[in-house]
């Protein structure tokens, strides 16, 4: 296999994650090369794809590092690893006064956030050509290729090559053609693995193909499955950050990545074709996306509510569902009975009826304890549903990443399975594991991530 190039650091992917640790590795004067998988120079990933929101579970990234710490533990229920929340509360305002200088520019956004601009529209549909992400990339690019950095489109890493106990080499395909790159320092950032099908199965559900990808397609798990392959440990890996979005989806584009109808489902029901509620829907629209992506038949859920949760919880996002899910051409069935409503949704309407019954006595009493499953609250109140109209939407699992991925520790060097760090190799992004997860489904956020491309590129010229 002929070596196409050297360098001292390779960054697999070109996201947010990957291009900040080259940026920042070129910076420190370190010779530079990101191998990218997609060939156009706009190329898709979930950074360009995303919103654009830069926080630290929904917490303002500029906040002391006390209360970003405290923030994330409430988040986290105790799943997180401690010294990667550290990284981040110590490091997220660093990130983001640096990606600034790289010329990234961010407004005020929702939820105590920093948005990167220009802000994507309050439109449904894919809506990231020139907005905040997109233009970052583009400038961190050009910062790349300023300091002599260099980015090989249409290079997808296959695996990778050590020597004397340390990672010197990715194996990779480039234009057909297999070739090899050297680097004594390696860095994986290609995200999760949320459009390798055989990984999804293996860790997400039964049926991916049921689960729509709410996300650029690009992330097949390269990056991990190469670092399991010589060693690396790896965090639990069945969990993903995701949506809950109109079934219709499947056959209509405009209704991805937005609107979701989290908000919704959490201030009301979540029901089979049994009439039957089948989670707490209390934990929030991620949460049940996980469970519901569980299912043996993730195409078989519908939320109930009504005209006020509508007006309420539906108009509660900058892409609200109300009015944009029936103007893009989504279901949305009304009625004025339950048993109605249950027919138009191809649900058992006695049982239906009975389920929101037992659930509107429950809200009335206070005492939601109950229910089965018990309905909680730490993202959504439960409201009671008898405003006429009465509603229903079918709805599905989006996935936008999975969650987990290679074990690293405060300078983002993956670890082997005895927890010692493996020579060469770093991680950062949605690549790694020790973040979001757990049981209910905790979420740190996505682009914070790339806070652990600043800490690989600086351990890397440190030790050079």
């Amino acid at each position: 296999m002929a070596t196409a190039a050297s360098a001292d650091v390779i960054c697999i992917g070109g996201g947010l994650s990957g291009l900040t640790c080259a940026a920042r590795a070129a910076e420190l004067g370190l010779r530079v090369i990101v191998a990218e998988r997609g060939e156009a120079a706009d190329y898709p990933c979930n950074s360009r794809y995303s919103a654009g929101v830069f926080h630290a579970s929904y917490q303002d990234v500029t906040l002391p590092t006390a209360d970003l710490d405290a923030a994330m533990q409430r988040a986290m229920s105790g799943y997180a690893d401690m010294r990667m929340l550290d990284v981040i509360s110590q490091d997220a305002k660093r990130a983001l006064e640096w990606l600034r200088a790289q010329g990234g520019k961010f407004v005020r956004g929702p939820q105590r956030s920093w948005v990167m601009a220009p802000p994507r529209g309050m439109s449904t549909g894919l809506d990231w050509k020139g907005r905040g992400p997109d233009a970052l990339l583009r400038a961190l690019t050009q910062r790349i290729t300023e300091r002599q950095g260099r980015i090989l489109l249409g290079t997808q890493a296959s695996g990778l090559e050590s020597s004397g106990g340390r990672v010197t080499a990715v194996n990779a395909i480039q234009n057909g053609q297999k070739v090899r790159l050297e680097a004594p320092a390696i860095v994986i950032a290609d995200g999760g693995f949320q459009a390798n099908t055989d990984l999804m199965r293996q860790h997400i559900g039964p049926h991916p193909e049921r689960v729509f990808q709410r996300n650029a397609g690009t992330s097949h798990g390269d990056g991990l499955s190469m670092a399991i392959e010589i060693g690396a440990a790896h965090t639990d890996l069945n969990r993903f950050y995701g949506h809950l979005l109109s079934r219709d989806v499947f056959n209509n584009s405009e209704l991805w990545p937005f609107p979701q109808i989290d908000a919704v489902a959490a201030a009301g029901l979540l029901v089979d074709p049994r009439g039957q509620r089948l989670f707490d829907e209390g934990l929030g629209g991620i949460f049940l996306s996980n469970e519901i992506a569980a299912m043996d038949d993730p195409l078989s859920t519908t939320v109930i509510f009504d005209a006020q949760i509508w007006e309420v919880g539906g108009r509660e996002h900058q892409v609200p569902p109300n009015p944009l899910l029936e103007k893009h051409g989504g279901t949305l069935f009304r009625a004025n009975t339950i048993e109605e409503l249950a027919s138009l949704a191809g649900i058992d309407p006695q049982a239906l009826a009975k389920t929101v019954s037992d659930y509107n006595r429950a809200v009335d009493s206070g005492d939601l304890t109950s229910l089965s499953p018990v309905r909680t609250a730490p993202k959504a109140k439960a409201q009671p549903i008898r405003h006429l109209p009465l509603m229903a939407i079918p709805v599905c699992a989006g996935i936008t990443n999975t969650m987990g991925g290679v074990k690293i520790d405060e300078h983002a060097r993956v670890l082997d399975k005895t927890g010692a760090p493996i020579r060469g190799l770093y991680a950062a992004g949605a690549a790694i594991g020790g973040l979001d997860g757990g049981a209910n489904v905790g979420y740190v956020g996505g682009l914070i991530k790339s806070v652990f491309g600043l800490r690989a590129a600086e351990h890397i010229a440190q030790h050079r």
